[in-house]
Formats: C-alpha cells, structure tokens, sequence
C-alpha cells in the first residue's frame, strides 16, 4: 500500500489535482482512498459528482463514534475511489486539526485505512498538530508540494519543507518529501522558477500541470476533468502526474529556504 500526502495552500488547485489524481489512479485499476483533510470538506466533492458527503467530526458530534461504520465515513465516487472528509469545527470554535485525528482514529478501528493507494488532500497553510497528523504519525509515506509560482504560494510550500525536515529527525519518522508540482497560474517563467524552488530544497519537478479551461468546466459540470474529458490533454496530463506517483521510489529529505533565503530567491526570481 502506497500512502501519499498533497499539501499546498488554501486556494492553490491541491484539491482539483488530488481528485483527478485519485481519479486516474483509479481508471488504472487500482483501489483508492482519498481522504480530505481540510476544514471545507470539498476535496472529495468532484468524485462525488457534486454531492456534499458527510463529514467524519459532524457524524461523531451527532452519533458518537462508538455507533459510526465503515458505510457511514467511506462513499463511493467516481471509477470505485472511496471518499472521506475529516471535516472540522463550527467557525471560531476549536482546533480544525481535530477533525484529522479523529477521522484516522475511527479509520483505524474500522479497519478501512486500506487500498492500494491513499491519497490524503492536506491543507498546506497552517501546520498545527493536526494538520501535520498525516506526516507525523506515518500515515503519509510521499509528501507532494502543490504550489504555484506566487510568493504565498512558496512560502507555504516551504514551511511544509521545514515540517518534513524536522519530522525525519525522529527515529520512527519515515515521511519524506516526494516531489514538487507546479499547479500554474501562467506566471512569466513559472515552470523554471518552481523547478528551481525544488532543486534548492533537495528535490524535483514532478509534474507541470498547465491552466486549461477545461478544469473549470469539468468542475462546473461537477466531475473530475479525468471523467469529464477523458481525451483531452489535461486529462493526460493527470494521468502523466499519477503514473509518475505511483511508480515514485525517489524521496528526499528537504532542505527548506530560511526566511532570508526564500525572500531573496523571490527576489532574484523577479530580476531573470
């Protein structure tokens, strides 16, 4: 079983790409998991054609998690993909890292943290206790970096760095950083300014995935542009991405930009 982890910042397309990910993986003939470990609990919704499933924290408030089964967390999407939404807090009240620990905790007990591939859709912003569960427990064997070649963008793709760099100081800790993807906002020289971002922090490219229209119109038609358009070259492009993963045995451990070092890269990035 193969156990990955995207992680990129609010906004960035991580959910788009993890849900075509997991939907060309799934086209291939593998069992998928994805699991979605974002307060929003809209990773999964594009393999759900659109439907809103129930999110693993509400169902616990509700019921209990003594009372919850495998049926009541795990959905079946598009091409077989089974679908999970940790979920999180009401606004302005608790930890949104909550809902991840919980959501593996029953996962656990139930027994249905399995397949040939789990794919965990993280949100890249904040990388509170719960948020880096997935990293820290080795849970996520990969982590994969979605980012774009806006600052922000960066800037939140290296503090992942700095996560897993700590983390694999730990003796028990086997998380590594699998790669960078370059989710584009056709930025002037974004491709070679991402591909070098990976280098200076002890990776690589893994996958550029150019702005289409048709992710846009895939989404508006509430399907994966896996599903959506399965001949076009977007979708291509997905399956490019997911081979890529899924045969993946180079990992590294990161060397992050100090803050200094990431504001002069940027710098420096504007100047070429």
């Amino acid at each position: 079983m193969k156990q990955i982890a995207l992680y990129g910042k609010g906004g960035i397309g991580k959910s788009t790409t993890s849900a075509n990910l997991s939907a060309a993986l799934a086209k291939s003939g593998l069992e998928i998991l994805q699991i979605g470990c974002d307060p929003k609990h809209d990773s999964t919704r594009m393999l759900m054609h659109g439907t809103w499933i129930p999110t693993v924290l509400d169902l616990i408030r509700e019921r209990g998690d003594a009372n919850l089964t495998v049926d009541d967390v795990v959905y079946p999407g598009f091409s077989g993909v089974r679908c999970v939404e940790a979920g999180g807090p009401e606004p302005g009240i608790g930890c949104a890292g909550r809902g991840i620990i919980a959501t593996f905790q029953l996962l656990e007990r139930l027994g249905a943290l399995d397949g040939d591939v789990i794919v965990y859709d993280v949100l890249g912003d904040v990388v509170c206790g719960g948020f880096a569960m997935p990293m820290r427990e080795n849970y996520a064997e990969e982590v994969y970096l979605v980012t774009s070649g806006e600052l922000m963008s960066i800037y939140a793709a290296n503090n992942i760095a700095k996560a897993i760099a700590r983390l694999s100081k730990r003796v028990r800790n086997g998380c590594r950083l699998g790669g960078v993807i370059c989710n584009a906002k056709n930025i002037e020289g974004e491709r070679d300014l991402v591909e070098e971002f990976a280098r200076r922090i002890n990776s690589s490219l893994i996958a550029y995935i150019p702005r289409d229209r048709i992710v846009q119109l895939a989404e508006l038609n509430k399907q994966t542009v896996i599903e959506y358009a399965p001949d076009s070259a977007q979708a291509d492009v997905y399956r490019q991405l997911a081979d890529e993963i899924y045969r993946n045995t180079r990992t590294s451990i990161p060397t992050p930009f100090d803050m200094d070092e990431l504001e002069a890269f940027a710098l420096e990035s504007v100047q070429v």
